[in-house]
């Protein structure tokens, strides 16, 4: 009889609990909740966003402190947009590098992974930067800003 393979939400929820369970945190429905839905966007959401794809059951302060305790332990990362709101999404210690297309219109903001040669050379390109002002650097983020397909067609 064959065993089935984890999915990746199956082996990052695993990975977040290991983690939690060294950090003494509890993995609690809610943050349960939280993690499998990130796992399963196409890029960061905002509390408000992360809220409306929950069962009605969580409430949003519930949600805050979750994203809280979450952040704190390192298995989310809080971006802010151009207007300082906060998106959150899984570390990229779970998920791997990647970067962001952001719809300047509707602020739908989408992850997009490049291939590793063009990785490389944006790493390039970085180090070379950071090294001109006399800084060392230590990791990137790159936000494409633009328009999507959906509000081009508007």
């Amino acid at each position: 009889m064959a065993i089935m393979a984890d999915s990746p939400a199956d082996r990052v929820e695993q990975a977040v609990a290991a983690r939690l369970r060294s950090h003494d945190v509890r993995f609690t429905t809610t943050r349960r909740l939280v993690v499998r839905t990130l796992a399963g966007a196409r890029g960061p959401l905002a509390a408000g966003e992360l809220h409306q794809a929950l069962p009605r059951a969580v409430p949003l302060s519930s949600l805050y402190r979750t994203l809280a305790v979450l952040e704190e332990s390192l298995v989310l990362a809080k971006q802010h947009d151009d207007l300082g709101m906060g998106r959150y999404e899984l570390a990229e210690w779970l998920t791997g590098h990647h970067h962001h297309l952001v719809c300047e219109s509707c602020g739908e903001v989408r992850d997009v992974t490049v291939s590793p040669e063009t990785e490389q050379t944006i790493t390039a390109l970085v180090s070379r930067l950071a090294s001109r002002a006399g800084y060392r650097a230590t990791g990137h983020r790159i936000d494409i800003q633009g328009t999507c397909r959906a509000c081009r067609a508007l």
